[in-house]
């Protein structure tokens, strides 16, 4: 490291809040847990509480799918993940198709609101 730097990390992170899957390895189910900021090697997930640093887990990253990663650091409820293979963040951002078989409540919000439309119970 040359003299003067602060230590901080060089690589580029967005700040951001998504949603997110984790699996980690020996446990059971799936978290789910909020990405507060994101890079192509990796993210911070807040939420996982259950992670131990050093282990495998899969992240089911919004537009991008299930990526493999390692807990980097736990504080709390957060923790960073090192990404096995990186990925293009910005994918991430991009906005979710919205065809047939994209679920509800990943579509926009309606525009419009029209009672004709209301189902009756």
């Amino acid at each position: 490291m040359e003299s003067g730097d602060s230590g901080q990390r060089q690589i580029a992170r967005d700040s951001l809040f998504v949603m997110a899957e984790l699996r980690v390895d020996g446990m059971p189910g799936e978290l789910r847990v909020r990405v507060r900021n994101l890079s192509a090697g990796g993210l911070m997930a807040e939420g996982a509480d259950r992670a131990q640093r050093g282990q495998v887990v899969w992240v089911n990253v919004r537009n991008v799918g299930w990526v493999e990663g390692s807990v980097a650091w736990v504080q709390d409820n957060r923790c960073g993940i090192a990404f096995r293979e990186e990925i293009d963040p910005l994918i991430v951002r991009a906005p979710i198709p919205t065809g047939d078989s994209t679920p509800r409540f990943v579509k926009p919000a309606l525009s419009q609101f029209d009672p004709a439309q209301l189902r009756k119970i």
